[in-house]
């Protein structure tokens, strides 16, 4: 049996084994030929399914067949995301993340084994989805209508508001700001939320936390604007400094978010995000890597959702 294809004719396998045309260098042209359409439609079929990956996202499946999970997580922003003594990532996004990942692939024997956290910062978290390069992302990520227009937000799991750092607490106001440096990170709810309601109020930026506290440190701005429960803890850590502004904007929470139109992906996360509220795993989170960082000033459920 033989068929053409644009135009070009083509000899079936049926034809091979019997012989074919009787020249034997003809015969092998045509093996040859067969050779090259069988794994140019091979490139093409994977091609399509990382195409089909791309616009879609990692599907539950293809995170049990790769028996890993893989979570966007900060590595510079304690107690949330970081790396501890032991060179490990720890924080109250991390020890969450280890539970997800725990019970999405079953892994009972050891605590979030099986998850793989990549570091992020905050201007790249977004990219780092759209290009799946992280299945999940949850690196303190402030749910924004901004934001919600990029990718889909899960139910939350945190409570956050802004708030504004300084030395002995000097900026008590967003109006004691005029004419001085406030301090951000670039691509964070304070930097959106300054720039779009202040643009008054002179911004120096950092990609990372560690430089962004370092700045303050340094002198090299007056305050430093945040996510409040950070600057709690940070505050903490050092008393030289203190959270003047301790609430500003509107109230905010904090989620795990997949990529746009993940819908498989963001019905289980919600589905787990439900039952480990409900069951009291977040006040868990919480105690285990929270309450020392807050102290007695700050209580569970006033940053994490309870029953």
């Amino acid at each position: 049996m033989n068929f053409a294809m644009n135009g070009v004719k083509i000899f079936s396998s049926n034809s091979f084994l019997r012989g074919g045309d009787k020249s034997g260098s003809n015969s092998s042209s045509f093996r040859s030929a067969a050779l090259k359409l069988a794994a140019i439609f091979g490139v093409l079929m994977i091609a399509g399914f990382f195409v089909a990956c791309e616009k879609r996202g990692v599907s539950l499946d293809d995170i049990a067949k790769r028996d890993e999970l893989v979570v966007g997580v900060f590595g510079d922003k304690p107690p949330f995301g970081y790396i501890d003594a032991k060179g490990q990532n720890a924080g109250f996004d991390v020890y969450i993340a280890r539970r997800m990942g725990s019970d999405m692939l079953k892994d009972k024997a050891v605590f979030g084994d099986k998850v793989r956290f990549v570091i992020v910062e905050a201007a790249n978290r977004i990219e780092f989805l759209r290009s799946n390069k992280v299945d999940v992302m949850m690196a303190n990520f402030t749910m924004t209508k901004e934001r919600q227009e990029q990718v889909d937000f899960s139910l939350p799991y945190m409570k956050v508001a802004l708030g504004v750092v300084s030395k002995d607490g000097a900026i008590r106001d967003v109006s004691e700001l005029s004419g001085k440096t406030l301090i951000v990170n670039k691509g964070t709810t304070a930097d959106f939320y300054f720039t779009k309601n202040h643009p008054e109020i002179k911004l120096l930026k950092f990609e990372q936390n560690t430089e962004t506290f370092a700045a303050l440190k340094d002198g090299r701005g007056d305050a430093l604007a945040h996510d409040n429960t950070l600057l709690f803890a940070w505050a903490k850590e050092n008393p030289a400094f203190k959270v003047g502004i301790k609430k500003l904007g509107d109230d905010d929470v904090i989620a795990a978010a997949v990529k746009k139109g993940n819908k498989e992906l963001l019905e289980w996360i919600n589905t787990w995000m439900d039952m480990a509220r409900q069951e009291g795993f977040f006040i868990e989170a919480y105690e285990k890597t929270l309450a020392n960082a807050f102290g007695d000033d700050v209580r569970a459920q006033d940053v994490v959702f309870v029953k």
